[in-house]
């Protein structure tokens, strides 16, 4: 006992062992960071989508564009009944008459450039076809392009 005591007082010996090398790396740090931008991912996600629930109808093709200015949108919903019975519309958000909206796009038609102008239509799959065809003449005459909203296939 005295032996070791002796030898590892350290008294004229100039050798030292170091401690060994630690070859953990901790991950909590990363992993919480990683949680929070979960959780910010999570709550933003439902910020970012449309409030109007609209069932859009299934077809391929077609490319996305991709512009630093919100688009105008034009959502169409069928309230009841068969076709050519009434539908409800949406600026944006906002709803709007179907009187109303050939003025209302015209005004804005005329605040935007020629490069903004381009309408999207967002037709419920359950909207006629002649309903549709009203509103995208309506959208030409007040001097707007139209592009149909869909879903594209799964797959694709």
């Amino acid at each position: 006992m005295a032996m070791n005591m002796a030898s590892s007082s350290g008294g004229g010996g100039r050798r030292r062992r170091r401690g060994a090398v630690m070859a953990e790396i901790n991950v909590t740090p990363m992993v919480d960071v990683m949680l929070v931008l979960l959780i910010i991912f999570m709550v933003a996600a439902p910020l970012m989508t449309s409030n109007i629930d609209i069932d859009l109808p299934i077809a391929s093709g077609g490319r996305s564009t991709a512009s630093n200015t919100p688009p105008l949108t034009l959502s169409v919903k069928r309230t009841n009944g068969g076709c050519n019975s009434n539908v409800e519309l949406y600026l944006g958000d906002a709803p709007i008459a179907a009187a109303d909206l050939l003025p209302k796009i015209k005004a804005i038609r005329e605040t935007r450039s020629e490069a903004e102008s381009v309408v999207y239509l967002r037709g419920d799959k359950d909207v006629c076809y002649t309903d549709m065809m009203k509103l995208l003449g309506q959208i030409r005459t007040a001097g707007f392009k139209a592009n149909i909203v869909i879903i594209p296939e799964q797959g694709s």
